[in-house]
């Protein structure tokens, strides 16, 4: 097969892919929900331009336990973006299925209990990794530098403003 004619047939397995997980909301390799989060798992990970090791690796992640969000699968490739819309191609391996976000507030409240007249446990800066734990109507538990406590859910990237975690 000539590489032009590869190049082709991959972008139109891409177009068809990306197309049935819109159609469906489930991926066609893993039957997970898309868009879903995860989170780096390496303390590096090259993001590629497509789904394959011959394509050109246009930057690397370089923080673990990074929140990303999960937009299209092809084989052992997904799809994933940052919070600032950054994105391609990494591969499945350096992915972890552990949840976690990024606090988009600067010097977040960390509150014992989800209300805001409940005791602060912590607060924490504007682009720190925490750990996701429970997630209610408009609060999340959150884990972070081993403080605890519970955080509007619109101040963090890396959870869906419906989702709900036990």
């Amino acid at each position: 097969m000539s590489s032009v004619f590869k190049s082709v047939l991959a972008a139109a397995i891409l177009a068809a892919t990306t197309t049935v997980c819109s159609a469906q909301e489930r991926g066609p390799v893993t039957n997970l929900p898309i868009p879903r989060f995860v989170s780096l798992k390496a303390s590096e990970g090259n993001v590629r331009r497509g789904p394959s090791l011959s394509h050109r690796i246009d930057w690397v992640f370089k923080r673990r336990d990074m929140p990303l969000e999960i937009t299209a699968e092809y084989g052992n490739w997904r799809r994933v973006r940052d919070r600032e819309g950054q994105g391609g191609w990494v591969h499945y391996s350096l992915l972890s299925g552990t949840r976690t976000v990024i606090i988009d507030a600067d010097l977040l409240t960390l509150y014992a209990r989800p209300d805001p007249n409940a005791p602060e446990n912590a607060r924490l800066e504007a682009g720190v990794v925490a750990r996701l734990g429970e997630c209610q109507p408009a609060w999340c538990r959150l884990n972070a530098g081993g403080y605890r406590g519970w955080a509007p859910k619109s101040a963090l990237w890396g959870v869906k403003p419906s989702e709900l975690r036990d």
